[in-house]
């Protein structure tokens, strides 16, 4: 602690870590938290200047403004600012955005800067940071800046791309699309994995009246493998050849017995923490790390608040020694002395780029016992911190030890079965916890013991039965949270702290959803990595990704400069983005043809659209208007059928009557399904299935669209169905069915009936054009058909000759008589001679656009 009473600044991230560190460093200092980054990229194009140096343009975040004033505030009483946010790049990094940002604003004024940092929230830890503060870490801050601008530089230059090119909304990111693709291509070798059949062949034996099951390994002289039976004639075959050689009973002709032992798993990672956590307690990553941020940033124990943690971002596997000693302690008092391994257990971290932090993740002291803090913990951090605790507990405990046997058993000279057992018999750390597995059941291979009864050469035990099952062979499983992180890691794709975020990011984008707990790629997700595998095949690449990563570590270390190694990365990216600026919407995500509408002999499509995917009869060069149905939630693109398209179609269902009279159905169209009353609209809510919505849902979601309608009215106009309404974009002007933009520099109160009305006809002018174009083109065609009959030319020379000029003078009236009507809806109180006025102004600017 610092000898002289000054007063102190200290930055956090969080009130809560602010609450817990106050608590232990005293009335000499004053804890403040940042909530988070102070300042970020500024969200446009040219955030990151390819043309400066990379240069990297950063804002104060709007929620965070009154944080920094309160922090600019503090520091006019302090004498020195100390900088104690997280021991990892982004906490290095919020400092140094901190620090940059309070110079800019003239607000350090030379007072001295210091960074402390500490792996757990404890009056120790905390007290020996402060005795050993240091500088900011410009390696550090690097490597995050150059994280930040790769990431910026692929998704403000992919994203627009696939804006335009596939669906508004979209994006693309430097570690979240290969996480995509990883899914994407085990959903391809799942639909084009084509079963095997297989049969096994197993006997019940018995002895002293234990059962047990032995599996065939050798039949006729050849061992037995997963396809020597591949159909019910050759099992059977088999089965009836086995029954004849055993004649009721089966010799055991070799006995193995020996002694194997298991150690214990390491203590947690950020990455196995959440492998486990999924597993045992169905957590998301984000839950997971959402839960373990509050117990180390501190929790009120009774009145006294507690870091029950350490650090929760780390690669390693390392404890401190005094951890190893507490544990120890702890193991002999609960457990025993024969519990308390002779030597403690040192692990090594196989993370080729282990960093962040110095220690695993286990409770700050194993003396607070799940028991004992679960009352002040909410049911997330208590199920959480037990998986920690009982983990770190097991991981310094004895082996746990299985007398194993397994048993040759034979019928006749050419065939034998083998049967295995174990049992437990010192369970060591088992007693206290056993680690998850990827397995369907989730079970550890030892958790199913199987007891043998005692066998011996030469003994004769008797054939209860033989068994034939049939089998086929699966497809590899679906990424769940748990092995979707296990592999991110083992690919070296991105680091334990994002994998949260990479998943969120998918969900949130509807790349992929949930089915149980397996990921399975959506249409979107699906023609997205399409996109990027076929047209960025590099910047999807496991090898590169893993690469760029280890360049972000070599920068943290000093080993590499950054802004080189953005230059590199941004030559070759730029000239790819280049040469992909022309590539159609079809190269993309092309139609898929379902077969021919028996009704119309139309063609039948799958595809997506702008608002998601969708079927269609028809095409756009028919006379008639395409039909169009949207997919419902669990169907696909690529596997749909025709009869399941054709069924979509069977709409609309009728629902009944609003107390007024309005008749109510369902329908789908080509932006969704949707409830029509009257000639009103209103789109179904995303958890809402059209075949079974009920009238009570959609009476709900017409009130909840005229609530809305009502709350963001800012002014209404008698009862001509005229009003202006709030809109994401401004007030805007609508009739219910038309919509205008207020001109600028007009205010909403100034605006009467009538000139709402003008502008309603104004922008609904193009509509009309567009309606009168295409009613000429069609009375082109005609003329044109009957003329080709008598002169012998193509009905599309006539159409060309006539369409345009038509279309022209049609809309023109359509828009004088749409300004005339507008002008006779007025108001009585406006005078005539300027309703006149005001009727030819519109007609003449309307007609204009025209």
């Amino acid at each position: 602690m610092p000898s002289y009473m000054s007063k102190n600044l200290v930055i956090v991230e969080s009130p809560a870590k602010a609450k817990t560190i106050k608590k232990y460093l005293g009335k000499d200092f004053e804890v403040l938290a940042s909530y988070g980054h102070v300042r970020d990229l500024v969200p446009k194009d040219g955030a990151v200047d390819v043309e400066n140096g990379f240069e990297m343009k950063y804002q104060v975040i709007d929620r965070n403004e009154k944080h920094v004033k309160a922090i600019i505030a503090a520091l006019k009483d302090a004498d020195e600012l100390w900088l104690a946010t997280d021991p990892d790049r982004e906490g290095e990094a919020i400092s140094w955005h901190l620090v940059e940002l309070l110079r800019e604003r003239n607000a350090l004024k030379n007072k001295p800067v210091k960074r402390v940092v500490f792996y757990e929230i404890t009056q120790r830890e905390i007290q020996n940071a402060i005795r050993h503060p240091r500088g900011i870490s410009e390696d550090l801050v690097n490597a995050q800046q150059a994280r930040r601008a790769l990431d910026y530089l692929v998704g403000f230059n992919l994203s627009p791309l696939l804006w335009r090119k596939v669906q508004p909304g979209l994006s693309a990111g430097r570690v979240q699309s290969p996480a995509l693709r990883l899914i994407c291509e085990r959903e391809e070798e799942i639909k084009a994995f084509v079963p095997r059949e297989y049969w096994t062949i197993s006997a019940l034996a018995e002895k002293d009246g234990q059962r047990f099951d032995a599996r065939l390994v050798e039949l006729q002289g050849r061992k037995v493998e997963q396809f020597s039976l591949v159909n019910a004639a050759s099992a059977l075959a088999a089965k009836s050849a086995l029954e004849k050689a055993a004649a009721g009973e089966l010799v055991v002709t070799a006995v193995e017995k020996k002694q194997r032992r298991r150690n214990p798993a390491p203590p947690f990672t950020t990455s196995t923490l959440q492998q486990e956590a999924n597993r045992k307690l169905g957590f998301s990553a984000s839950r997971t790390m959402r839960a373990a941020q509050q117990l180390y940033e501190g929790v009120d124990l009774g009145g006294e608040t507690v870091g029950l943690i350490t650090y929760m971002r780390t690669d390693s596997v390392s404890l401190a020694q005094d951890a190893i000693a507490e544990i120890r302690k702890l193991i002999g008092a609960r457990f025993g002395a024969a519990a308390v391994p002779p030597e403690p257990r040192f692990y090594k971290t196989k993370s080729k780029n282990a960093q962040e932090a110095h220690e695993a993740v286990r409770p700050t002291s194993v003396a607070r016992l799940p028991e004992q803090v679960a009352p002040y913990l909410s049911p997330d951090q208590a199920r959480l911190y037990e998986l920690i605790w009982k983990r770190t507990i097991a991981c310094q405990m004895q082996q746990a030890v299985f007398d194993t046997v397994t048993v040759e058993l034979r019928a006749g000279a050419d065939n034998a079965f083998r049967a295995s057992g174990s049992t437990l018999v010192e369970p060591g750390f088992i007693a206290v916890y056993t680690q998850g597995t990827d397995t369907p059941s989730g079970k550890d291979e030892d958790e199913d013991e199987k007891r043998l009864p005692p066998l011996a050469v030469g003994e004769r035990v008797r054939l209860v039965e033989l068994v034939a099952d049939q089998h086929f062979t699966e497809p590899p499983p679906r990424y769940t949270e748990a092995s979707l992180v296990k592999t991110l890691e083992e690919y070296d794709i991105g680091r334990p702290s994002t994998y949260a975020s990479i998943i969120s990011t998918l969900l949130a984008r509807d790349y992929v959803r949930l089915d149980g707990k397996a990921f399975v790629p959506t249409d979107v997700g699906m023609i997205v990595n399409k996109f990027l595998t076929e047209h960025f095949t590099r910047y999807v690449d496991y090898a590169f990704t893993a690469h760029l990563e280890d360049d972000l570590d070599a920068v943290s270390r000093g080993e590499k400069q950054w802004k080189p190694l953005l230059a590199d990365f941004w030559r070759e990216f730029k000239q790819r983005l280049d040469e992909k600026q022309d590539l159609s919407r079809a190269d993309i995500a092309e139609a898929r043809l379902l077969g021919t509408d028996p009704a119309s002999g139309k063609p039948v499509f799958a595809r997506l659209g702008r608002f998601g995917p969708f079927v269609q009869i028809g095409s756009k060069d028919d006379t008639d208007k395409p039909r169009f149905a949207s997919l419902r939630a669990n169907q696909r693109i690529d596997t749909i059928t025709l009869e399941e398209a054709l069924a979509l179609f069977a709409l609309p269902r009728k629902l009944g009557q609003l107390p007024s009279g309005e008749e109510v159905e369902v329908n789908i169209g080509r932006f969704g399904p949707y409830v029509r009353y009257g000639s009103n609209f209103v789109s179904l809510k995303k958890d809402d299935d059209p075949y079974t919505i009920d009238l009570a849902r959609a009476i709900e979601l017409i009130e909840q669209k005229a609530a809305a309608l009502e709350a963001a009215t800012i002014k209404r106009f008698g009862d001509s169905g005229i009003r202006i309404v709030k809109g994401r974009f401004g007030p805007y002007i609508t009739d219910g069915k038309r919509r205008a933009p207020i001109p600028k520099g007009r205010e909403v109160d100034s605006l009467t009936v009538f000139e709402c009305e003008a502008y309603l006809a104004a922008a609904a002018a193009p509509a009309a054009k567009k309606a009168a174009k295409k009613a000429a083109a069609k009375s082109t065609d005609a003329a044109g058909d009957s003329a080709s009959l008598a002169r012998g030319t193509q009905p599309a020379q006539a159409k060309a000759k006539a369409g345009p000029a038509s279309a022209r003078k049609t809309a023109a009236a359509a828009v004088k008589k749409t300004a005339q009507q507008a002008a006779k809806t007025a108001s009585k109180k406006t005078s005539k001679k300027t309703t006149k006025r005001a009727a030819k102004a519109v007609s003449k600017r309307v007609s204009k656009r025209v």
